[in-house]
């Protein structure tokens, strides 16, 4: 006898979604729930591996260097239970294809609105990280009927307020570190260049676990991935003149949740913000730095999942 004939889809989802956040706290990276299917997209000049599952409104993720689309597991489990959520690797990095140019935001914007066109998406709301906060708002700023709701966490834009003093900070000497000798220096020893990151930028390096740290290795030690991941970095200054122009046509105004961790941006990420957007709401991860998905997946989970849900 088949004992979950008469629970409904939706209900079993939510319980596989349930299951996943509660062995988020002991697990490594963790996969997308089943009813996921993954996908690729042709957008002007890229591959786009996407990430889609669930019904209804649209969710779209966004991850950053040192991750992938892979972050997000957790909080898709739970947001599936009401919402189309997608979750794309950015150009160049993750599964996606590894382009030698497009790596302005601008153009990467581009990319993602290929992706919900594709899927027929009108509209969604967005969730981003790191360099995808760069690519959210390069597509706010484009495509700003397109936006419903923006969780932005733990990076500035470049071009936008205190950019000039932020980018001078040593413990941001990468985003110039590139060019063909760096990029001989960290070939075959790609774990060794992130494990800087998940140390240095993190309250608790060792909530960046083993199993982590290797998955992640694994994926920018491909072919053609940290050439691209340090193009990502060598078009800020491209985009900083970028935001600067499209900040100058005015405020955007869909609602912003500002997210910061307490041992990095914190609530600078919400003065960023307010600089460019006019209904902005500031939130703090407590006891976490940059990485707030692998440091406190549950608090972090909570915050997104509250604020998406708002009504």
């Amino acid at each position: 006898m088949n004992h979950y004939a008469a629970v409904p889809v939706k209900t079993l989802l939510g319980l596989i979604g349930a299951l996943i956040l509660t062995l988020s706290a002991s697990a490594a990276v963790l996969p997308f729930p089943p009813a996921f299917r993954m996908m690729d997209i042709q957008t002007d000049g890229a591959t786009i591996h996407v990430r889609v599952g669930g019904s209804g409104p649209a969710v779209v993720m966004l991850h950053g260097f040192g991750d992938t689309g892979d972050m997000w597991a957790p909080v898709a489990a739970k947001l599936m239970e009401g919402h189309t959520v997608v979750v794309p690797d950015l150009r160049g990095m993750g599964l996606s294809s590894h382009p030698e140019g497009g790596y302005d935001k601008k153009t990467q914007a581009h990319d993602i609105a290929k992706v919900m066109d594709e899927l027929k998406i009108e509209k969604a709301d967005f969730v981003t990280h790191d360099i995808g906060n760069m690519v959210g708002y390069g597509f706010a700023a484009q495509f700003p009927e397109r936006v419903t709701r923006w969780v932005i966490i733990d990076a500035p834009l470049p071009g936008i307020g205190p950019w000039d003093k932020i980018i001078c900070s040593p413990a941001l000497w990468h985003f110039n570190f590139r060019g063909p000798d760096v990029e001989r220096l960290v070939k075959g020893r790609e774990r060794i260049y992130l494990d800087r990151f998940w140390d240095e930028l993190s309250a608790n390096p060792k909530a960046i676990d083993e199993a982590t740290r290797r998955h992640y290795a694994r994926l920018y030690a491909r072919p053609g991935a940290m050439h691209s991941a340090f193009n990502q970095f060598a078009a800020f200054t491209q985009d900083a003149i970028d935001n600067k122009a499209l900040a100058a046509k005015g405020k955007l105004s869909m609602p912003v949740l500002a997210i910061g961790a307490d041992h990095s941006f914190g609530t600078q990420m919400a003065d960023i913000m307010r600089l460019v957007d006019s209904d902005v709401t500031e939130a703090v991860i407590a006891n976490s730095g940059h990485w707030v998905m692998e440091e406190q997946p549950k608090q972090t989970t909570a915050a997104i999942v509250n604020f998406i849900d708002k009504k």
